[in-house]
């Protein structure tokens, strides 16, 4: 059975608990808009009290189109991350593609990243597990697009079996026809009922695929992450940039950094109201 909760650095996720929130730009642009975000990220940790994982990718390997900036690649991505984590306390998350990867990143991160489109691939479940049960790491696994929440059991029973019960299972929507994502909330227990917490991914979530280039609307992020928390979530995952219309990745799903702080208010606020009807029944 998958640990819960989960002890993320100095920060716990699971059953009862706070909520963590995992945010950060989409892909290293450069160090300083990393650590200009990072700086942020950590003001409203320390001034609210709440819990954050400081996320960003060194390579992001599933652009749609081949001439996209990918990010600074693996040395350069873990450097920043490093720094990172140096300089403001928050632990780091980043997702890897290749089980090559695994080993240098899990000495830099405490929560190794498995992208939905990659999670049934058994050979990268069995390093990132493997090189985070060595560094006392965490798994975080992305329900593929494509698979119903029931069949990731299969992921954490592989997990375990690899060496690492530590995992996160995240939601982030299912194709539903040609370019379009829905979340069914019906995930969110289902997963958690086989034992690891369940993070809600509220930017993907929002993803448009399909095209030149992958379109998205912010604008329902807010929605999709209150009910999200409302359907017991134990956690939210948010892409943020100072300014998205100008990020390389992901900008149409991005939450705005100056928005992050009130959407967290109202996130926490509900939790603890959630929290209280279950106490309460």
């Amino acid at each position: 059975m998958a640990n819960n909760p989960v002890q993320v650095g100095q920060w716990k996720c699971g059953r009862g608990l706070p909520l963590l929130f995992i945010a950060g730009p989409c892909v290293i642009e450069s160090e300083e808009l990393v650590l200009e975000v990072a700086s942020r990220l950590t003001e409203i940790s320390q001034s609210k009290g709440v819990q954050i994982v400081f996320k960003s990718s060194f390579d992001k390997a599933n652009r749609t189109s081949g001439d996209s900036f990918r990010g600074p690649g693996l040395e350069r991505g873990l450097e920043i991350l490093a720094k990172v984590r140096e300089v403001t306390g928050l632990p780091v998350t980043t997702d890897i593609h290749e089980t090559s990867q695994a080993e240098p990143a899990a000495k830099v991160c405490k929560i190794l990243q498995i992208p939905a489109f990659l999670a049934r691939q058994t050979d990268l479940v069995e390093a990132v597990a493997a090189a985070t049960a060595k560094s006392g790491g965490i798994i975080n696994v992305k329900k593929p697009q494509f698979i119903a929440p029931e069949d990731m059991v299969h992921v954490v029973k592989k997990c375990e079996a690899f060496g690492n019960p530590n995992v996160l299972l995240t939601e982030r929507g299912t194709m539903f026809g040609y370019g379009r994502l829905v979340n069914d909330f019906r995930c969110i227990p289902v997963m958690q009922s086989f034992g690891p917490p369940v993070i809600f991914d509220a930017t993907h979530s929002v993803q448009m695929p399909g095209g030149a280039t992958t379109g998205g609307r912010r604008e329902l992020v807010p929605f999709l992450a209150r009910a999200a928390v409302a359907c017991g979530c134990d956690g939210v995952f948010f892409e943020t940039h100072p300014n998205p219309d100008k990020a390389l990745s992901d900008g149409p799903n991005m939450v705005p950094l100056a928005e992050l702080p009130r959407l967290i208010d109202q996130l926490v606020q509900l939790r603890s109201m959630i929290q209280g009807f279950e106490s309460d029944n």
